[in-house]
């Protein structure tokens, strides 16, 4: 068999075009094997910052709606059990302004959800278009608003004690801005 090390349905289908491929030239089944099982994916793309058995932490560029629903989707099928955070980053206040919606649908997919502030880019602030547009429009999960310095007292003080013994936990950070910023002290607060 097999073994893919990432997750994402667009990356199960990449590797079966590129064993198709590799078939097709003749390679060994043998290498074709130990290359997909070696093959770490992209930075920033269903990235695995963390995998244990009760904690994995995942790191995505996803800064669509449709990027966001296959993250929390794919991680939602490989980790079932386990309880769902993200912690979004918006991307551009004209990108927040038109999907909104899309995005409070997508994050809704997750049990628990951390919004940090749009990061403007190249843009410049538009009246009424924070991260509460989208925050306003979710129904199902625990959300809140928090600036990237409060994300990790968040994590420190309530997340770590509250971290579900029995089935574990998924924490993803997402977002085209500098959310990648919080990936290594989060690593170093999930890994005490």
């Amino acid at each position: 068999g097999i073994t893919l090390n990432m997750g994402g349905m667009h990356n199960v289908e990449n590797a079966i075009a590129a064993i198709t491929v590799a078939q097709q030239l003749g390679i060994e089944e043998e290498k074709i094997q130990a290359a997909v099982a070696d093959f770490k994916g992209v930075k920033r793309r269903f990235e695995y910052i963390i995998k244990k058995d009760k904690l994995i932490f995942i790191d995505d560029y996803a800064h669509h709606p449709e990027e966001l629903t296959a993250l929390i989707r794919g991680a939602r099928t490989l980790f079932g059990g386990k309880r769902c955070t993200v912690i979004f980053q918006p991307h551009l206040f004209s990108r927040t302004r038109d999907f909104a919606k899309g995005f409070a649908e997508s994050l809704d997919l997750a049990d628990s959800v951390i919004l940090l502030p749009i990061y403007p880019a190249r843009e410049l602030p538009m009246f009424g278009v924070t991260s509460e547009l989208i925050a306003g429009q979710m129904h199902k999960a625990d959300i809140r608003v928090l600036s990237k310095e409060d994300v990790i007292r968040y994590v420190k003080d309530n997340f770590l004690s509250s971290m579900h013994e029995d089935f574990g936990e998924v924490i993803i950070t997402a977002g085209a801005g500098d959310i990648d910023t919080l990936v290594h002290p989060l690593k170093e607060l999930l890994n005490r």
